[in-house]
């Protein structure tokens, strides 16, 4: 995710044109400032021409989707003096000075400020760049190629692609249809489909602050295994030595009992404690890097705008770049072919295991990052007339595409370490052997060495910075992996900010707070509550906010979007929507998935993920110094406590926002719809009233008439067609 609205967009031409008009809303005033400038900038008056004939999307200070109908009609426009002319130049010193007298007026009335303007992408290349880095995240490199090679290896690709046909892609694009449609955050676009439905929005803010919270926690290690790979040793490399009160020197016994790479991760830079109950020491070097990390994702949000190209290139592009050094490294490694055979080997019958499917669905909701806030936003500042639907099938596939592109490098770097370990073990076999010791002989096992994999933190912090210490020149692959996980994070915790941000602004809780001060705040605030991460029992507490408040809440928000799109804002009319907007209208495909089986498919997911829950429990792996190992230990009874309370403040706002709606009180204060180019957009298009078919009208419920039903299909009279009625 790289930052996208702040980070990589440009404010607008600030010459302006006002229509005079009792209600306008801020992204009015921001269309309408491109309207009429100034000669010097030599832009033509052929308004209604480049209407016309220019149907690629525009951006930055011509995007078409922020222009004014001031001079939509054409009588107007025909009638216009030839450009130049004394009279044409008459006239638009008239109408400048009109609206600025205009400008003056509505800014004592509504309180407008050049700060409340609503941005727009300065490239479909910089939102396409921004959108792929949001959605590739840490969970392509570190999750999914655990996940697959636990699950069927690639017997795992048939549901992980089934899920993302039925439930992923749609959406994916149903957000980003959504936000590009009404043009506005998160919040502002829930409360526009319905003024009960702003709970959906707000529970995506809280979401997103909680999940960025601790989200950040992974770019503060990032941060500490980076600046000691410039080290030479590495200081995970070798087991450090310990000063016995005879004077001596030997291993410290903790880390010879695990490893070097474990004890460096648990006791060095987690220094954890044996349980979430004994926090035991403050962890100063912890506290240091996410104030560090917490001050760049706050530069970077604030000062974005200057140097917008060279951080959307640098965060989007590089993990991409060492991806593919590592790619090029890894398959010219020994026992390379072992570990990618191991990953993509299908084993047939794990299909019939519910878990394997359970956790595909799970994979590919949380990778395509749905349900933050984030690409609603994102798409509120594309061009009226962009191709959505192309957007979100290049992104998802691109995204999908780098997590098995991701297993490929891991797993080859793992296939490396699996077969040095194993050499290892024949070769001290071989010696006990030939010595004739024949009792408690080392078992080797290279599927088993193989499949001794992790996930998450152990997979980058243990399993693969081991392998990085048989490298060659090891320190320069060490800084290029925690670089790139660098990068990766920070990309996906700008997105996840501007959701909260967004949010913030369009509900006007601070009116009277430039932008940056609000994301100022907000990363000092966070900044200090990150604190608690900074002690021993930090690393389960983030354990418990990662299990419990970045799972259940996203798929419950997902699943009210698609309820409210399908059976409240209506799905015939978001189609003639998307179909306004890219000229075609969506298959019947994607309208069965927004109404009846993406739906079901989350709430499939959502209610095998709590019966796993109530018959498995749930633990965490605590690190026991005495053996050098981790346990599996039951979250004590105030951490389920806690875990419940991340999960009801995320989802409980949208039955409170209903229910105080519809006690009189306003949550979500109602503000005007922002504008839209609906007229332009139909002509260009050569949009028609769509008649529906006979399946559209007995599975979707249409009607003739416009209407849709709600839910199930009704039979009846056969109704009179359009052209019937017309007759």
């Amino acid at each position: 995710m790289a930052n996208t609205a702040q980070l990589l967009r440009r404010q607008s031409s600030r010459d302006i044109v006002l229509k005079s008009q009792k209600s306008i809303d801020q992204l009015e005033l921001r269309e309408l400032r491109g309207r009429l400038v100034s000669k010097e900038h030599g832009v033509s008056h052929h308004h209604h021409t480049s209407l016309h004939h220019h149907h690629q999307p525009m951006y930055g200070a011509t995007n078409q989707g922020f222009m004014s109908d001031a001079f939509d009609e054409s009588s107007e426009l025909e009638q216009e003096p030839p450009f130049g002319s004394d009279a044409s130049t008459s006239k638009i010193k008239v109408e400048l000075a009109t609206a600025v007298d205009q400008q003056e007026q509505q800014d004592i009335v509504e309180g407008e400020k050049e700060g409340d303007e609503r941005e727009s992408w300065d490239s479909k290349i910089m939102f396409l760049l921004a959108t792929i880095g949001y959605a590739v995240g840490l969970g392509n490199v570190w999750r999914f190629p655990y996940l697959a090679q636990k699950n069927g290896g690639g017997a795992f690709l048939v549901p992980y692609f089934i899920m993302l046909c039925i439930q992923g892609i749609p959406i994916f694009y149903l957000e980003l249809a959504i936000g590009q449609r009404l043009r506005k955050g998160a919040i502002g676009v829930w409360s526009q489909v319905s003024p009960y439905l702003g709970g959906i929005g707000i529970s995506s803010a809280v979401v997103s602050f909680i999940v960025a919270l601790y989200y950040n926690t992974i770019i503060a290690w990032c941060l500490i295994y980076l600046l000691h790979s410039f080290e030479s040793p590495l200081p995970w490399a070798d087991c450090p030595t310990r000063l016995y009160r005879n004077y001596t020197y030997d291993h410290e016994p903790e880390c010879v009992a695990s490893s070097p790479t474990q004890f460096y991760w648990y006791r060095t830079t987690l220094q954890c404690s044996e349980g979430v109950d004994m926090p035991e020491n403050f962890n100063y070097h912890m506290a240091i890097a996410l104030i560090v990390s917490w001050f760049l994702v706050y530069i970077c949000m604030v000062q974005g705008i200057t140097s917008s190209g060279k951080i959307v290139y640098m965060t989007a592009i590089f993990p991409y770049v060492v991806l593919i050094i590592f790619f090029f490294r890894g398959i010219t490694l020994k026992g390379a072919a072992d570990g990618v055979a191991h990953l993509f080997t299908p084993r047939w019958d794990t299909l019939l295991d519910p878990v394997v499917w359970l956790e595909a669905g799970t994979q590919i909701f949380f990778s395509l990052g749905l349900a933050f806030g984030g690409l609603i936003a994102f798409s509120s500042y594309n061009p009226a007339n962009n191709n959505c639907y192309r957007d979100a099938i290049l992104v998802s596939l691109t995204n999908c595409g780098t997590s098995m592109f991701a297993g490929v490098v891991v797993f080859s770097v793992i296939g490396f370490k699996a077969t040095a370990t194993f050499d290892r073990c024949t070769e001290d076999r071989a010696a006990l052997v030939a010595q004739n010791r024949t009792h408690n002989l080392p078992i080797c096992d290279l599927e088993q060495e193989l499949a001794n994999s992790a996930s998450g933190t152990g997979l980058a912090f243990i399993i693969f910075t081991e392998a990085i210490n048989q490298f060659p020149g090891a320190q320069l692959w060490a800084v290029l992996f925690f670089l790139m996980l660098f990068t990766l994070g920070i990309d996906s915790q700008f997105g996840t900010l501007e959701g909260v941000v967004t949010s913030l602004v369009d509900m006007k809780l601070f009116p009277n707070l430039p932008k940056e001060w609000i994301v100022g705040a907000l990363c000092l605030s966070c900044c200090l509550i990150s604190m608690c991460f900074a002690n021993g029992a930090g690393s389960y507490i983030f354990q418990l906010m990662d299990s419990f408040a970045g799972n259940f809440p996203l798929l419950i928000i997902a699943l009210f979007e698609c309820l409210s799109i399908s059976y409240i804002y209506g799905v015939r009319r978001f189609s003639d929507d998307i179909e306004m907007m890219t000229g075609s209208r969506p298959g019947f495909y994607w309208m069965f998935c927004w109404k009846y089986l993406s739906p079901c498919a989350m709430v499939t997911i959502l209610l095998a993920s709590f019966y796993q829950l109530l018959t498995e429990g749930s633990s965490y792996p605590a690190w026991i110094a005495a053996k050098g190992a981790t346990e599996n230990m039951e979250w004590p009874h105030w951490c389920i406590v806690i875990a419940f309370i991340l999960i009801l403040s995320s989802i409980l706002w949208i039955p409170l926002v209903a229910i105080l709606r519809l006690c009189g009180i306003k949550v979500v204060e109602d503000s005007d719809p922002a504008w839209f180019p609906e007229a332009e957009l139909k002509e260009v298009h050569g949009i028609v009233p769509h008649e529906p078919t006979e399946l559209e009208r007995s599975i979707f419920c249409f009607n003739m008439d416009g209407t849709e039903g709600m839910c199930c299909p009704k039979y009846g009279l056969p109704e009179k067609s359009l052209e019937e009625e017309e007759e």
